[in-house]
């Protein structure tokens, strides 16, 4: 009778915490970077990226038919963690009400648990969350192992060189923009942003492959690890990211500096698009939605060594 009951729960435990960890693995990886923020701006890794200024309209350009109403992004797996939640909750509930003799076999007790089983299942549950939060936070800290080296180096200024233009304000763009002309005469702002947006499809046309080899060139080091990384992780789950329908709503450059003889340039995208995993053998959709389009904003920074030289990726940001 205790075996059979305690391998029972054992399943229940084993498969709740299976459950949970596969939807919280479905989440890591929707759209490039899986909406998190990594990657390098120098001695402002830490920083938010400077909120947007109103601005004329910028470059805007769409893969597909845009989805004509895009509703708004919801927040990573929030539902399915919502339900988990409340199978959690309504599993612990209906335990402690048959310990409580409210149900069950109209003995006494109900053949249900008692208190210390309850304070024992909520201690094997919280372990489980804790655990999967030390391995969320894990993955991220490797995902932005630059941010040890960035706060190394903001620790020592001395070790930077002096940093123009960094206001967020319009005149701090312009003056950031004019020292980049000092040592590059041909800088466009306009041709900058098309090139920008240019590079954000290609890019995400590279994420939905699976395989980033096509646009390594656009990436820093430390960017292209990452996201090949990323890449190579849904490969091995036989899982696809789906973008389709991508809609770029606004192109704008919110940030311009140079430190350590390197220019950094801070571009916001709105878009909106449809977001979501399929397997790959069976086509299922895993998460998000081919209906459902949703919106968001990232700041992609982009830097390269002073002068007339190509632009990459070293950053991606979201604002919260």
């Amino acid at each position: 009778m205790f075996s059979s009951r305690w391998i029972k729960y054992g399943l229940m435990i084993f498969s709740l915490f299976f459950f949970v960890t596969y939807v919280l693995e479905l989440d890591a990886y929707a759209r490039i970077g899986g909406s998190r923020s990594f990657g390098s701006r120098g001695s402002r890794s830490y920083s938010t990226p400077a909120s947007p200024q109103s601005s004329p309209a910028s470059p805007s350009r769409q893969m597909g038919a845009a989805p004509s109403a895009p509703a708004a992004a919801p927040q990573s797996g929030g539902f399915l963690r919502g339900m988990a939640g409340g199978l959690v909750g309504g599993m612990i509930g209906g335990m402690l009400f048959r310990s409580l003799g409210f149900a069950g076999d109209g003995t006494t007790g109900g053949g249900g648990i008692g208190l210390f089983e309850i304070l024992l299942m909520a201690g094997i549950l919280y372990g489980i969350w804790w655990y999967i939060k030390r391995r969320r936070q894990a993955s991220e800290a490797t995902a932005g192992s630059y941010y040890s080296t960035a706060a190394g180096q903001a620790s020592q200024p001395s070790s930077y060189a002096p940093s123009y233009g960094g206001g967020p304000a319009e005149s701090g763009i312009d003056d950031g923009i004019g020292h980049i002309r000092q040592m590059d005469s041909a800088f466009d702002e306009q041709k900058f942003k098309e090139q920008c947006l240019d590079s954000f499809f290609q890019i995400q046309g590279a994420w939905a492959n699976r395989s980033m080899s096509s646009v390594r060139n656009m990436f820093t080091d430390e960017m292209y690890r990452i996201i090949q990384a990323d890449a190579d992780e849904l490969r091995r789950k036989k899982q696809i990211n789906r973008l389709d329908n991508i809609a770029v709503r606004k192109v704008e450059i919110t940030e311009v500096w140079q430190e350590a003889g390197n220019d950094f340039i801070t571009v916001r995208f709105y878009a909106n698009l449809l977001d979501y995993t399929v397997d790959e053998t069976t086509g299922t959709v895993l998460s998000g939605s081919k209906t459902d389009p949703v919106k968001f904003e990232e700041f992609w920074t982009f830097t390269r060594p002073v002068g007339s030289n190509p632009w990459q990726l070293s950053a991606i940001n979201q604002l919260s």
